[in-house]
């Protein structure tokens, strides 16, 4: 049995669905405030997902490649932030404390101003207060991405559509 090209746009959907919901969670009922490396993350979810659901709804074989390059375009720099926010919790003396230049930067862009709950850079990017199963949020963050990226990929190389 092969997972279909459309069940890989709305899996990746839906995931990216559930871990923005899940991050807003953490960041409105358990204080837990997004660093500038949790925003890129966000909006790398966010479109990565808004990719997936043009991809589930548009069905023709050159658009499905288009949507899984782009796709794994996101997963792989969102993997790459996140495994730099993974390697900043494990080393924070690498770090510098204070306003950084991303902050400063992500805080001036238009999203952070429409929806500052999802888009404004607060935290502190060495910060551990949340793990589970002895991984941080940048840890699974990382492994999400490396999923959603690797169905992207699937979609991408897929000889047939399999709808």
């Amino acid at each position: 049995m092969t997972l279909g090209i459309r069940a890989s746009f709305l899996l990746i959907f839906l995931g990216c669905v559930c871990l923005i919901s899940y991050a807003l969670y953490l960041q409105l009922v358990k204080d837990l405030l997004p660093c500038p490396l949790c925003v890129v993350q966000r909006i790398a979810y966010w479109l990565m997902g808004l990719t997936a659901l043009l991809g589930f709804f548009h069905s023709s074989p050159a658009a499905r490649r288009i949507y899984g390059g782009l796709m794994a375009a996101f997963a792989c720099l969102g993997a790459i932030v996140a495994l730099r926010q993974a390697w900043l919790v494990r080393y924070p003396e690498a770090f510098e404390c204070g306003i950084s230049p991303e902050e400063e930067f992500l805080n001036a862009l238009p999203l952070a101003r429409w929806w500052p709950s999802m888009f404004e850079a607060n935290g502190d990017c060495a910060d551990v207060s949340w793990k589970f199963i002895s991984l941080t949020l940048p840890d699974w963050s990382a492994i999400f991405f490396i999923i959603f990226g690797s169905l992207a990929v699937y979609v991408l190389l897929a000889r047939r559509n399999y709808y």
